[in-house]
Formats: structure tokens, sequence, C-alpha cells
């Protein structure tokens, strides 16, 4: 088993931690893990991406060049990364941001509409934790008990409300049916 994720989105949107969530769920689960971020001057409202991969065998590299999914928040991130995912690749996209649909047909493509569906929750910040939701539901890289264990770690104890609201959010996406 490997998965190999490209998150895409523009800085400030939680890519990051989108990424490290699922990278420390393989480290709780016992997988071989990379999670390699860039977000040089992307973290001023440019694109950033991360890559994750997470599996059974050893990861000779961190770089991914053929994705088994993308995670995209938004526009350009999905032009720029639709084209490298493998044939029946898994697109995670922000519908809310990204009006187009997939010029690919060999890939499966779950549209949420993560910013719209943070909003009414009164949780704007957590889109990205909606679509992880989704993708981990879809890829069945992990179960959702396992996410929710590496989140609990993630976010520091000390403000449980941060905590509750990014496990409320992973349920949102994990549970969307759209």
């Amino acid at each position: 088993m490997t998965f190999e994720t490209i998150f895409a989105g523009f800085g400030g949107q939680g890519i990051l931690f989108a990424g490290k969530s699922i990278a420390y769920a393989g480290m709780i689960e016992n997988k071989n893990v990379s999670h390699l971020p860039s977000y040089g001057p992307e973290m001023r409202g440019g694109t950033c991406n991360c890559h994750v991969i997470v599996s059974d065998e050893p990861v000779a590299s961190p770089i991914i060049v053929e994705p088994t999914a993308l995670v995209a928040m938004n526009a350009p991130s999905f032009d720029k990364f639709e084209g490298q995912l493998v044939p029946g690749g898994k697109a995670i996209i922000d519908s809310t941001l990204i009006s187009r649909d997939a010029e690919r047909t060999d890939i499966d493509v779950y549209k949420v509409p993560a910013t719209d569906m943070a909003n009414k929750m009164g949780l704007p910040k957590l889109a990205n934790m909606i679509l992880v939701g989704k993708l981990v539901k879809e890829t069945g890289m992990f179960t959702f008990e396992e996410l929710k264990g590496a989140v609990t770690k993630l976010v520091p104890a000390s403000k449980p409300e941060l905590l509750e609201n990014n496990l409320k959010t992973l349920e949102a996406g994990y549970n969307y049916e759209g």
C-alpha cells in the first residue's frame, strides 16, 4: 500500500497542516512517511503545496511525480496538478473555489464545497480539514478513528476548542456525499 498525495492551494488555507495531519497519521500507524512542504513566498497568498507519501515500503524520494491523490483548494492548484495524477487517481477539490470540471476522464473527482461548508459551520479556516476527511474516506488510507487519533495528538491539549472544531470538520468531510 502506497499513497502519494499532493495538497495544494493558497498560503493561509491550511495546506501544510492538512498534509501534516496525514503524515502524522501514517507515523502513528507505523507506516513509512515522507512529508515535503513548499512554503516560500507562497505564505503571502501565492500557491503552496505539500507532498505526502504514506507507504508500507521504504520511501525512496519525497518528491511526487505522479500522485495517487490530489487535494486542491483553488483553481490554479487544480490546473497545475490535475495532469500529474495517475490514471485512476483521486482528486478531492473545493468546489466553492474551483468551478471547472476536470479535463481528464480517467480520474475520480470528488467535488466538495468545503469553503461553504466551513463558513456555514462558523469555522471558515477549517475547509482544509473537511477535504482531509473526504480524502481519507475515498482512499481508505486510514480509518476515521486513526485520522482522529492523529489530529488529537497534533492539536495542542491547551486548546481543546481547536481540537473539537478540527474533529467536527473532519467528520463533515468524511461523511459528505455529493
